[in-house]
C-alpha cells in the first residue's frame, strides 16, 4: 500500500498503551483468548511491559500498573504512531503548537529481543498523550 501521509513519513498506528493491576493475568487474557502473541518484553515490577501483536503488525502494550491506582476500568497511558522518521515528526508536531512532553531520545530496550527504539512525546489538542515511535523491528 502506497503511503498517503505527506508530513510524517511512514506513519500508521504503532501501539495503544495501558498500565493494569495483574499483568499475568491480563496477559493470559490477551494471549489465549484474543490470541494476540507476545513479541517483546522489557523492565521488572512495575515497570514490566509486554508488547503483544494484534495479529497484523499493530501492538497492544500492556504495563504492571500499581494496584491501588490504575481505576476499575484500566488505565490508557497513550497511543503510538509508527514513523520513519521520529525527528520529521515531532517537528512537524511542535510547528502546529503541540507540547513536546518528551524531546527525542534513542532508548535500548534490554529486554526479549533487545529493541533500539527512537521516541517523542507531545500533547495532542485535548491533552492527550501521544508518542511517535521509531524502529526496524516491530
Amino acid at each position: 500500500m502506497p503511503e498517503t501521509n505527506k508530513k510524517i513519513a511512514g506513519c500508521g498506528f504503532h501501539h495503544v498503551s495501558m498500565r493494569v493491576r495483574d499483568l499475568e493475568t491480563s496477559l493470559k487474557f490477551y494471549t489465549e483468548a484474543l490470541g494476540f502473541v507476545e513479541k517483546a518484553y522489557w523492565g521488572e515490577g512495575t515497570g514490566r511491559t509486554v508488547l503483544l501483536d494484534t495479529g497484523d503488525g499493530n501492538y497492544f502494550e500492556i504495563s504492571q500498573g500499581d494496584p491501588d491506582q490504575v481505576n476499575e476500568n484500566g488505565n490508557f497511558h497513550h497511543i503510538a504512531l509508527r514513523t520513519n522518521d521520529c525527528d520529521a515528526a515531532i517537528k512537524a508536531a511542535r510547528a502546529a503548537g503541540a507540547e513536546v512532553t518528551m524531546e527525542l531520545t534513542d532508548v535500548n530496550l534490554t529486554g526479549k529481543p533487545p529493541l533500539k527504539i527512537r521516541i517523542a512525546f507531545f500533547k495532542g489538542p485535548d491533552g492527550e498523550l501521544v508518542e511517535f515511535f521509531q524502529n526496524d523491528q516491530t
